[in-house]
């Protein structure tokens, strides 16, 4: 039976299964379930903590390494391109143009030029001619060393050939095909014997081992193997939602005992204290340090126009009244009348209307 309620209607057994596959399935999916719930635990812990360590440490290293390795092996290498190499590269080719191609092109046009018209034309009116009476010599000279080639090498070795190698041939070839037919039947007889031997000593025991105890024992296995194999594929499912199951527990249980009491704390214990903490001291507190630094500043302002006032005193004291101070400043005119004539809420007229 199955450790796991099959989604469909059940599937029937294959054809060929019998009690001893049965036997087999049961015990080993059973074990294998037992072995491999553990292992599919740990392959999920570490799965989760492989992908929160990946989008906690890894992935922002790798884009800081990134950029790092950008900053120091590219930029610089690129601005080493496109602002050293390319000039440099720019002005060697040019160099090479005026240094090498336009003479290149000169020479070649103004003196190999030249000398080659010198050369075919040499060629043309005294090489010619003169290659003509060395072939018509040539040909005149190899006739004869032709002709007495034939008579002298090939007419007596055709004779030789004919007459004296092609019978010592002949009788070598038909002692060699008798040494081949004594030598062939010699060997087949000691190859059939070695075959009967073989087949009988050695080939058919073996035959008789492979048919009778290899291949009943290999299908024995062969059916372990594959149940052990279906084994593993369906405990490592089963062991996956296990292990889903015990890790939504595990989160369960770690919220309500951490971050549920750590939240109910929070929002009933440290927001009211802090509410209270805040209005009773810390905002009197502000309150009082803002009076105390106003206090501070006026009284280092005093002190500043004191001072002011004593430098001016000393002053007055070392070197007189400056001119003009016993003047008294004259007010400027402003937009509001002064005294009865100034605006009322219930007047008619503005500073800016009357007459």
């Amino acid at each position: 039976m199955d450790l796991e309620k099959p989604a469909g209607p059940p599937a029937t057994a294959p054809a060929g299964e019998g009690c001893l596959v049965v036997a087999i399935r049961v015990p080993v999916r059973i074990v294998v379930l037992v072995l491999v719930v553990p292992v599919r635990m740990v392959w999920d812990a570490l799965v989760v903590a492989g992908r929160f360590l990946n989008d906690t440490l890894l992935r922002p290293l790798g884009r800081a390494l990134l950029w790092v390795g950008r900053a120091v092996f590219v930029w610089p290498f690129v601005g080493l391109w496109r602002y050293v190499l390319v000039p440099f590269g720019k002005g060697l080719a040019w160099l090479g143009k005026v240094l090498v191609v336009l003479p290149a092109v000169a020479f070649y046009r103004h003196v190999l030029t030249p000398f080659g018209h010198g050369v075919a034309w040499l060629y043309a009116r005294v090489l010619t001619p003169l290659g003509h009476v060395l072939a018509a010599i040539g040909v005149g000279v190899w006739a004869g060393v032709v002709w007495l080639g034939r008579y002298l090498v090939v007419v007596p070795s055709a004779w030789l050939y004919r007459w004296v190698l092609t019978p010592v041939g002949r009788a070598i070839a038909w002692c060699a095909k008798g040494l081949v037919w004594l030598v062939t039947t010699i060997v087949t007889g000691i190859g059939t014997g070695l075959y009967w031997i073989t087949r009988i000593l050695l080939v058919l025991p073996a035959l008789a081992v492979w048919r009778w105890v290899l291949v009943p024992v290999g299908r024995v296995l062969a059916v372990v193997a594959r149940e052990v194999g279906d084994a593993l594929g369906h405990a490592w499912r089963v062991a996956g939602h296990i292990s889903l199951a015990v890790g939504r527990w595990l989160g369960t249980l770690f919220r309500w005992v951490f971050v549920e009491p750590v939240r109910w704390v929070y929002r009933s214990v440290l927001t009211p204290v802090g509410h209270v903490v805040r209005d009773a001291v810390l905002r009197p507190l502000g309150d009082a340090a803002r009076t105390v630094g106003r206090a501070g500043r006026q009284a280092l302002d005093a002190a500043r126009a004191s001072v002011r006032r004593a430098r001016a005193d000393f002053r007055r004291a070392l070197l007189g009244e400056p001119a003009g101070a016993g003047k008294e400043p004259q007010l400027t005119h402003r937009r509001e009348p002064i005294g009865p004539e100034t605006r009322t809420l219930g007047g008619s007229t503005t500073a800016l209307t009357k007459d």
